[in-house]
């Protein structure tokens, strides 16, 4: 008898354990991961439906894919690869827009790019609404480290912002922005945006050197990174209650052997 009232009390402590759901925070992740916040902007005016680059690449799998298509393969594989990074995608034509928003969930970006089509944002290519928008995507970054990818494959005629107002914004949020040119890309200007943000400016001129500026990233200093959206918990009031079930069921098979 003094055995069924000692599983008693421990079946009640454990009950009442289990309904104030203990959990227990990963703070080493991401609390204290150390890592980069990046944007793509990626351009999806008329000249990126052009053949891209030579269909032998590993990239292009035998397949003449457009400039667009390969360039988001490429983008596909860098995202999957930041481990320690929130990324987040601007698409660019006539106007820009935020196709996805800074985060740490990178699976999701990456699948969330097969959606995206050229021409959807229009046939020009607006530099200074990319510039622009991808600063609104950096709104709510809290990391020291604040990288833009900007690829572009023309000249700056659609928008009403244009590239130089643009940096001042870039510049006031400390954005570095790295310049992939490729096409008949406006290289001048491409420069001095990553000039003036304290960025590098590539050339690509093929599918090779395109991914070369994705691993460039990769010797970026990194800076501490908080953000309570992706702080991680463990919830084991499910275990605790395994653990009740056994304890009563111990309780009831004496209950049968009397």
């Amino acid at each position: 008898m003094k055995l069924e009232w000692i599983i008693k009390i421990i079946i009640f402590i454990l009950l009442v354990v289990a309904l104030s759901s203990p959990i227990v925070v990963d703070k080493s992740n991401p609390l204290n991961r150390f890592g980069k916040d990046i944007v793509v902007a990626l351009d999806a005016s008329g000249s990126m439906n052009a053949s891209g680059f030579d269909k032998e690449d590993e990239f292009s799998e035998g397949e003449r894919l457009s400039r667009f298509a390969l360039t988001k393969k490429i983008a596909k594989e860098f995202i999957l690869k930041r481990q320690s990074d929130n990324v987040g995608v601007v698409l660019y034509g006539d106007f820009a827009f935020i196709a996805s928003p800074i985060t740490y969930e990178k699976e999701i970006v990456a699948s969330m790019l097969e959606y995206l089509t050229q021409g959807m944002a229009g046939q020009n290519t607006a530099i200074g609404e990319a510039l622009a928008m991808s600063v609104r995507a950096f709104e709510h970054s809290h990391a020291k480290s604040k990288v833009l990818v900007l690829l572009s494959d023309g000249e700056h005629n659609s928008g009403a912002i244009s590239p130089k107002d643009a940096l001042v914004l870039i510049n006031k949020q400390n954005i570095r922005v790295y310049t992939i040119g490729i096409g008949e890309a406006d290289s001048a200007l491409m420069q001095k945006i990553a000039k003036d943000s304290g960025g590098v400016y590539y050339s690509a001129r093929n599918a090779k050197e395109l991914q070369s500026v994705y691993d460039a990233i990769d010797e970026l200093e990194s800076s501490k990174i908080s953000s309570k959206e992706y702080k991680l918990k463990d919830y084991y009031f499910q275990t605790i209650l395994l653990l009740a079930c056994g304890f009563l069921l111990f309780l009831l098979y004496r209950e049968l052997r009397k």
